[in-house]
């Protein structure tokens, strides 16, 4: 995994962003008498780097541009030329746009003027800032996730209300940070994107965890990091490769952040689209999560069928800077925020209810392989977490009383109990022996 990434990296950052050039950028020409002559001129320097389509005139080229239609309009009458660009689309853009059309004009003997229609605000000369936000709220999104999957006493359901939970409070924090101290307009309208960002990400982490097993730092880094930082928008997307335009088209980060443009800049322009496809993320995520639901309800029918357990897949290998769950025993009192909470725990008593401390307790999976041993405390309790799920067999035992087995099935973020009741040896043989005196079938068979 680690090779992988590294020439993820190696390869995707530099192919992405070392020189980059248009490709099928969309220019709108207010004459359509001078559209043929500006083709011609730019497929000459940038062979398909640009598509020219012409309007009437030079408002609507402006409006074309507003409306996110093409990245640049370009009207020419006389010896004076006009080119209407976008700030907020990159400044390397802008700049890109600008130089092109300045040797046309020259070459036209026209005096060009660049308006540029939709400005960043002043913190934000590059145009580059919105996607640093988009950044923040995509990689803690799968970070929140692989937190998440060590939250063994959550079920599904509560682990999605903690993404919503924690995706708003991160949008309200970032939002508030770049309104405040002036890196982007103060709209709030930006305050969904960001929410729709990390909860597609969380979500999709969370549901695609269980089907990638022990390549899910790999897919999540590969997902969120490889890929989709070259294609986000830190380069005009005009100015990527195809392979990285076709990404941002469908990457959870490009999509945030051509929303958070079309909102902050645009007056909304062209947002519908993106914020669908973090929708869709979302979703899968979702259908994902209820997939997997879905096959360990049908697995234990199964096993209740046979009336004998399987092995259960182990939970899946998380993050490396994030410690995955490992069965561990717990010390029984109440528990306070931030720490482990038990997913099997009880209690030990011997015949006359009286606790019973010190006695040993073993948690096995169906194949016999010891996960956790603990013992219990004054009191006969004692308390395991980090289980997988599946059923699971505890075995008690002490010296001088009958060991005791019980069977139980664990699902994701349901604690289960498992009480005992420890007899002495030599009090259950006489038990038994005056059972057996009193038994007149058994005397006459004696006999």
């Amino acid at each position: 995994m680690p090779a992988v990434l590294f020439l993820g990296l190696l390869f995707c950052f530099p192919m992405a962003f070392h020189q980059p050039q248009p490709h099928h950028a969309k220019l709108v020409i207010a004459d359509p008498a001078v559209e043929r002559d500006v083709d011609t001129a730019l497929q000459r320097h940038h062979p398909g780097g640009f598509e020219v389509t012409a309007v009437a005139d030079a408002r609507e080229a402006r409006r074309a541009v507003l409306d996110r239609d093409g990245v640049a309009g370009f009207a020419a009458k006389g010896r004076h030329a006009v080119l209407y660009v976008a700030k907020a689309n990159g400044a390397t853009l802008e700049q890109a746009l600008t130089k092109g059309f300045t040797q046309l004009a020259a070459r036209n003997h026209q005096k060009l003027t660049v308006t540029d229609v939709a400005p960043t605000v002043s913190k934000d000369g590059p145009g580059t800032t919105v996607v640093y936000f988009g950044i923040a709220w995509n990689v803690p999104g799968y970070i929140l996730a692989t937190t998440l999957l060590r939250a063994v006493t959550f079920n599904r359901r509560k682990k999605l209300i903690t993404v919503a939970g924690v995706a708003g409070l991160f949008s309200v924090v970032g939002f508030l940070v770049g309104a405040g101290l002036g890196f982007f307009p103060n709209d709030p309208t930006a305050l969904a994107i960001a929410f729709l960002l990390t909860t597609a990400v969380a979500t999709f982490s969370l549901g695609m965890a269980p089907f990638v097993k022990h390549f899910f730092p790999l897919a999540g880094l590969g997902l969120y990091v490889v890929l989709s930082v070259p294609s986000s928008g830190l380069v005009p997307v005009q100015l990527l490769p195809g392979f990285f335009q076709a990404l941002h088209a469908v990457m959870p980060l490009g999509n945030a952040v051509d929303a958070l443009r079309g909102v902050l800049y645009f007056d909304g322009a062209g947002v519908l689209k993106p914020v669908l496809v973090l929708c869709v993320w979302i979703t899968a995520g979702m259908a994902l999560l209820g997939l997997d639901a879905w096959h360990h309800h049908r697995m234990a029918l199964r096993r209740e069928a046979q009336d004998e357990p399987e092995d259960v897949p182990e939970p899946p290998v998380e993050d490396p800077s994030v410690e995955a769950p490992t069965p561990t025993a717990l010390p029984v009192h109440p528990h306070h925020f931030g720490e482990l909470l038990p997913m099997l725990e009880g209690t030990v008593r011997d015949g006359e209810q009286q606790p019973i401390r010190h006695v040993a307790v073993t948690v096995m999976d169906t194949g016999g392989r010891q996960l956790v041993r603990t013992t219990t405390n004054a009191r006969g309790e004692y308390a395991v977490t980090g289980l997988p799920e599946g059923y699971i067999s505890i075995v008690v035992s002490h010296p001088g009383r009958g060991p005791l087995v019980h069977q139980k099935l664990l699902q994701s973020g349901v604690a289960v109990r498992a009480d005992f009741t420890l007899h002495d040896r030599r009090n259950a043989t006489s038990v038994r022996a005056g059972a057996q005196r009193l038994d007149p079938g058994h005397a006459r068979h004696g006999s």
